[in-house]
Formats: C-alpha cells, structure tokens, sequence
C-alpha cells in the first residue's frame, strides 16, 4: 500500500505541472473550453480515445469479459464501427464548420445556422447535456471508489471524496488545455496496462489454451463469441445491442469537441489513424483481462474488481502501484472532460448566450472555473447516495446512449443534409433523448434488452428529417 501511495503521490505532481503549465490558456472562454483550438493530431487522438473510454473500460469492460466471455468481444466490432464511421464522416466537417461559425461548444454548432431568437436548440441542448453529464460524472466517482477500495482497501467513500478533489483541481486550474494533455499522460498508460495486464494474466493461466479448457469447464460456450446467435430474438437482440454501443461515437459531445481544438485539418487526418489503432488496443486487452481473470479467479464477489485483482494479485507492488494509477487515469480522462462540458453548457451557452451576459471573457471564464467545481460536487454527492455495487457498465451506458442519440442524429444530418432545419434539430434532440430514457424505463425488459440507443438513434433521426421536411413558418 506504500508503494502504491508513493506512486500516486508522483503522478499527482505530474498532473500539477501540466495545470499549472496550461493556466495561461484559461482566461478566456476558447482558451478555458478548448484549448484556444490548436492542439496537435496526437494530443487530439489520444484525448479523443481517453475521453470516450473512461471508468467503464477497465472496471466496466473488463468484468463484462469476465461474466459474459467472448460474448463481450462484440462491444469491439461496434465501437471500431462506430469510432472509424465519426472521425470519417463527422471529424472534419465539424472541424471546419466550427472554425466558420467562430463555435465553443456544441449547441453553437446545432444553433449557428438558424435565427433561432427565442434559443430553443441551445435551451434543449443545455438541459440534456447537464442532466447526463451529471449521471455520467456520477458513475465516473462510483468507478473512483471501487478503484481505491479495490486497489488500496480505502473506504469507498473516501475514494470517490479524494478522486474527485485530484481531477476536480487540475481541471480547475488548467482547462481543457490541461485535461487534454493529461488524457495523453493517462491514454499512454492505459495503453500500457492493456497490453501487459492480458499477457500476463494469460500466461498466468497456462496460456490461451489454459485460458480456454478452464473455461471450457465452466461454460461450453463460453469462449464462442456467436453462441448467442442462435436464431432466436433474444440472442439476436444480444449482439445487436452490445454492438450498438459503438453508435454514440456519431454524437457524444465531449468527443465532438475534440475535433473542434485540433490545430488544422491536417492534424485530424493524422489523428484518425492512431486513434483508431490505440482503441482497438484498448478494447481488445480489456476484454482479454476479464476472460483471463474468469479463468484464475472463477468466484470474484464483484466482477467489476478483476482488474485490480489481477493487477493484485499478479504484479509486484510497485506495478500494482502503476496499475492502480492507470484505472484511475481512465476515470479522470472522461470525468475532467465532462465537468468541462458541462461548465460550458451553463456559461457559455446559458449565461453569454441565452442570458446575454455582457461581462468580459475573462469574467465569463472565471465563472466557468466555478461552475465546474459545483457540478463536479453534485456528482460526488450523488456518488455517495448510490448503491457501491452498481453496475458501472450498464450505468455508463445508459448516460453514453442519452447523449448519443440526442446529439448524433441532428449533428449528422446538420452536417450532411443542406434541408435540415431548426426546427428539425430541435426535434430530433428531442426525439432522440427521450426515447432513450422511456425505452430504459418502459421498454427495455420486455424487448430483450434492446440497448436504448437504437431506438433512440432511429426516433431522433426520423425526428429530424420528417420535422425538418415541413412547411413550417
């Protein structure tokens, strides 16, 4: 446990000089919000896959591979899907239409092209974005608790209470300069661990065939990632679903904004290939670390603690030490860009554009600051209320697919369709949110477990273009 405080404590220091370095950028809104949009093709690629990844992929994904096997292996085939269609189709276009538009965030782009004097679209994108970021950010700190409670047997709540002081001040001091160097500190090392925690644990095993035969055992098939497509609903729905996870990429605003501080376009052409690369990567060591662990550690009370288990279990303290720093840097890497998004939400889109505020950028940047400490202490007090055995996976996704098919839809067909309207943004938003909340509420069971992205990626883009199709006035 020593060890892994004084590895903490170093990475700590590292975090406080790229805050401190990156405080310059803060004192206006394009600097606070998006680095002033100049970063380098690699800082945006491994923000983008850092970002987008966060707590789920080494607690998550990982005890997804350790209960459901090869099964999990799907979750690739749609996040490659889903990450390769956004940098291709979205990454550029947005990139080019938000530096014409003079756009900060999200809803600057959705409303830019619209008289819209009464601010509907920036109205209704604020509220979605606050509502899910505030649910994301809370699962991000029940994530942080299961770390130091796996990790360094510190009380859960304690663990959420000291995560969220560390990510909460360097996003505080640096802004989204700051975050996104740190995602490249943080993408780095969990790309480390996701190629040495699997090949250990694999060989730990008595090698893939050890991994297989012991699973074997347990579960015929287990190992057979189209055991579920058996002709029946369900099993089709089961993949669907776990493929589906990957259509969010089309639409999650803290991943659009990436695209949006990249320095030029050519930087983005460079960043789509390592991102690319590096979440592959990712995805398939983590999902190889759970089934490795299913095989070593067949009775984990949690699933969701095989990571630290095997970090634990099979390295010696110092690495443990780094293992441990790792999940924390998957948490950290989403959480600091979702207090961002959310702070710009409320002042740039609320207070300078909804409100009118006329007070200075600078002003205006320091209540950004201000605001991100009070989101991010709504979510530790969320945190705090919720059961600690709650399902990040499943938690994550839910806030995931409500920003997806919210924003996806209408950012596509902003992008690709010259007849989109406001009032077909505004519907789509719309359409898209709600029918993924309703259908998690009321439809879900009863469907097979549909994950809420799909219908809501279909019910928001029909949204957009029959409404936007209309004579309206």
């Amino acid at each position: 446990m020593t060890v892994t405080v004084a590895v903490l404590v170093g990475y700590l220091a590292i975090l406080a000089a790229l805050a401190i370095w990156s405080r310059d950028e803060t004192h206006s809104l394009k600097g606070f919000y998006l680095a002033g949009k100049k970063l380098p093709y690699w800082v945006v690629a491994f923000s983008t896959n850092a970002t987008g990844e966060s707590g789920w992929l080494l607690l998550g994904l990982t005890g997804m591979g350790y209960a459901y096997g090869a099964h999990a292996y799907w979750v690739i085939v749609g996040e490659m899907i889903g990450i390769g269609l956004s940098w291709g189709l979205i990454s550029r276009r947005l990139k080019r239409f938000g530096d014409e538009t003079d756009s900060i965030t999200v809803p600057d782009i959705l409303s830019a092209k619209f008289e819209d004097r009464l601010h509907v679209i920036r109205a209704i994108a604020v509220v979605i974005i606050v509502v899910m970021v505030t649910t994301y950010v809370s699962a991000q700190m029940v994530a942080t608790g299961k770390a130091f409670s796996g990790f360094v047997n510190v009380d859960y709540r304690l663990g959420v209470i000291v995560g969220a002081i560390i990510i909460i001040s360097y996003t505080f001091v640096g802004g989204y300069k700051a975050v996104s160097y740190t995602d490249v500190v943080q993408g780095v090392l969990m790309l480390a661990g996701l190629i040495v925690v699997p090949i250990v644990a694999v060989q730990a095993a008595g090698g893939w065939g050890g991994v297989v035969s012991s699973l074997d055992r347990l579960d015929p098939e287990f190992m057979n990632m189209f055991a579920k497509l058996d002709g029946s609903a369900a099993g089709l729905i089961a993949v669907v679903s776990l493929a589906a996870i990957g259509l969010p990429f089309l639409g999650v605003p803290q991943l659009l904004i990436r695209y949006m501080s990249a320095r030029d376009d050519d930087e983005l052409r460079k960043a789509r290939l390592v991102s690319i690369v590096v979440l592959f990567i990712f995805l398939m060591g983590a999902v190889t670390a759970g089934i490795a662990g299913r095989a070593l550690f067949p009775e984990l009370a949690d699933r969701e603690q095989v990571f630290p288990t095997l970090a634990s279990e099979l390295f010696p303290p110092l690495v443990t030490g780094v293992l441990f720093i790792i999940v924390l840097s998957a948490i950290m890497s989403t959480v600091d860009s979702l207090l961002l998004l959310a702070s710009s939400a409320i002042v740039r889109d609320t207070m300078q554009k909804i409100v009118g505020s006329e007070k200075s950028d600078k002003t205006l940047a320091a209540y950004g600051k201000a605001v991100t400490i009070v989101i991010g202490i709504i979510a530790v007090l969320v945190a705090l209320f919720m059961a600690e055995n709650k399902l990040i996976f499943w938690f994550v996704l839910f806030s995931w697919s409500g920003l997806g098919a919210a924003f996806g839809p209408v950012v596509l067909a902003l992008l690709l369709d010259k007849r989109t309207t406001g009032a077909g943004v505004a519907a789509g938003m719309l359409g898209g949110f709600l029918t993924s909340v309703i259908w998690v509420q009321f439809f879900k069971d009863a469907a097979y477990g549909l994950y809420e992205a799909i219908p809501g990626f279909i019910v928001g883009a029909l949204a957009t273009v029959i409404v936007s199709r209309l004579p309206l006035k």
